[in-house]
């Protein structure tokens, strides 16, 4: 929690402005009058809250205000980061309708505040721990003497690691979303070192099967675990959120990337994954468990579940057909076809990328209104965006590249909320992991296909350009066959979760 703050506002205003500073506000805190002149906040990621407001009749219908709010900002790990907006947002005399741009679209209560904070914070660390695979690769391979082809059976091994993350996501349907979250991104650090000392290329794999176990447990589960916790309106905003963590950890891994230039730099990469182990135990402190697995819940099977099933399992195999090549073998295109090195590959990612955090906040936004159109038109174009950078150079590469970023960003959160959004609770994390059994079948079709396409073509561009027909044959399904999702409670999603009513 942050340190107690002041903001002191004074102006003469006429009386509609003085009626506006008298009344409770309602956008990223709610208030409640204690007195004449003074509120208090009934909602909000703010403790200590009080503002109170004087006045003084000038006449001729004009008042000096003099507006005073004391609060201190509860949101932890990331109270810095929203500081200064709230600061301005409370110091407003008339702070008008709905809320600012970047508040989520319902306003959250302090402790879906504080949950979502901490969720961001350790999607930092496994934002981290699940890209310094696919960044380092290029240089591990070409220690141990390894081709694209072999590094596409590498990559494609390593998606076995779903055979753990199945076995922990259903305990988190059985134990609970908490514990599984800090037991699997506590092994994800500790594991992540352990490559470091891998001998061959064989080893890497091998060591990365239980790594990424452990991690893409952590990623399932944090998206549940915060569509559990969220109010109707703002699940796919949290999910924007989560990505836009988890590309800060993966950022951090990109900017250490000019170290791989270095020999065996790329093994420091690795070793850095224990330097994450303190902020998963800062974020134990302060993570709850979800109030939906908290609240009673009924067991419920796969049975009557199976559209939904296969609709999402279909989609990740589609998606992944396409993404998994297209972001795991970017720095072997940009080292062996374009001729950079570590520290230009990092920072060809750094300036086309970060832009993408546009399309992911945007898109979340936009998703709060419709999912299905935003998703479907943020696929096509960022994938054929993605297709063109592969098969340009020189500045057409790098724009491209940006584009692609940008608009597939919206992506993420127009679709990625709909493997928690529908299932149940006592269902939602053995289905998700199911889903990502398919998944990862997709990504190893993808990446063994691009690996060996490649090797015959003799270059990356054609290969993701046919691969690139499986996104675009989601894009229609999308369209198609998926539910409309936005504004409705996960209890009207899923009848099974919805409190019993009143006995007869």
């Amino acid at each position: 929690m942050s340190a107690p703050r002041t903001a002191t506002t004074e102006a003469v205003v006429d009386d509609a402005g003085l009626a506006a500073a008298l009344e409770p506000r309602r956008r990223v805190v709610l208030e409640q009058a204690a007195g004449d002149g003074v509120f208090e906040a009934a909602g909000g990621p703010v403790a200590d809250y009080r503002r109170t407001v004087t006045t003084e009749a000038l006449g001729g219908g004009r008042h000096r205000v003099r507006q005073t709010v004391e609060y201190r900002l509860d949101l932890p790990f990331f109270g810095p980061l929203f500081r200064w907006p709230v600061r301005r947002e409370l110091s407003r005399l008339a702070p008008g309708h709905g809320v600012p741009w970047w508040a989520p679209p319902d306003r959250l209560d302090p402790r879906a505040a504080q949950m979502l904070a901490a969720l961001c914070a350790l999607s930092v660390v496994v934002g981290y721990l699940g890209t310094v695979l696919t960044q380092t690769i290029t240089f591990a391979a070409d220690e141990f003497g390894a081709g694209k082809g072999a590094q596409g059976v590498a990559l494609a091994a390593v998606r076995a690691d779903v055979a753990v993350a199945l076995v922990l996501v259903a305990m988190a349907d059985r134990r609970g979303r908490r514990r599984v979250l800090l037991l699997s991104s506590t092994a994800g650090c500790i594991l992540t070192a352990t490559a470091a000392l891998a001998p061959s290329l064989a080893f890497l794999a091998a060591s990365q099967v239980v790594t990424r176990g452990f991690v893409t447990a952590a990623v399932i589960v944090l998206t549940v675990a915060a569509a559990e916790e969220m109010p109707k309106g703002s699940r796919a905003y949290a999910v924007s959120l989560l990505a836009m963590t988890a590309a800060l950890g993966a950022g951090l891994c990109v900017f250490l990337l000019r170290l791989a230039d270095l020999a065996g730099g790329w093994r420091l990469l690795f070793a850095f994954g224990l330097l994450g182990l303190p902020a998963v135990r800062a974020v134990g402190a302060r993570l709850s468990e979800s109030r939906r697995f908290q609240a009673p819940h009924e067991r419920a099977g796969m049975a009557g579940h199976g559209r939904r099933f296969w609709l999402l399992a279909v989609s990740a195999f589609l998606f992944n057909l396409f993404f998994a090549p297209a972001s795991q073998f970017g720095n072997e295109y940009l080292r062996t076809e374009r001729g950079f090195s570590g520290a230009q590959i990092s920072l060809f990612t750094i300036l086309t990328a970060t832009p993408g955090g546009i399309g992911v906040v945007v898109g979340g936004r936009l998703a709060e209104r419709g999912r299905r159109t935003v998703g479907a038109v943020a696929l096509l174009a960022g994938v054929g965006a993605t297709v063109l950078m592969y098969q340009t150079s020189g500045w057409g590469m790098w724009a491209w590249s940006t584009i692609g970023s940008i608009v597939g960003g919206a992506t993420i959160p127009a679709l990625g909320v709909y493997g928690p959004e529908l299932f149940p609770t006592s269902l939602r994390g053995r289905a998700n992991g199911i889903i990502a059994v398919l998944g990862r079948a997709g990504s190893v079709v993808g990446l063994v296909g691009a690996g060996l396409l490649a090797d015959s073509f003799g270059r990356l561009g054609p290969a993701l350009a046919l691969l690139a027909l499986g996104p675009a044959a989601l894009a229609l399904l999308v369209l198609l066959a998926y539910p409309e999702t936005a504004h409705t409670e996960l209890e009207d999603l899923n009848p099974e979760d919805a409190p019993p009513g009143p006995p007869a």
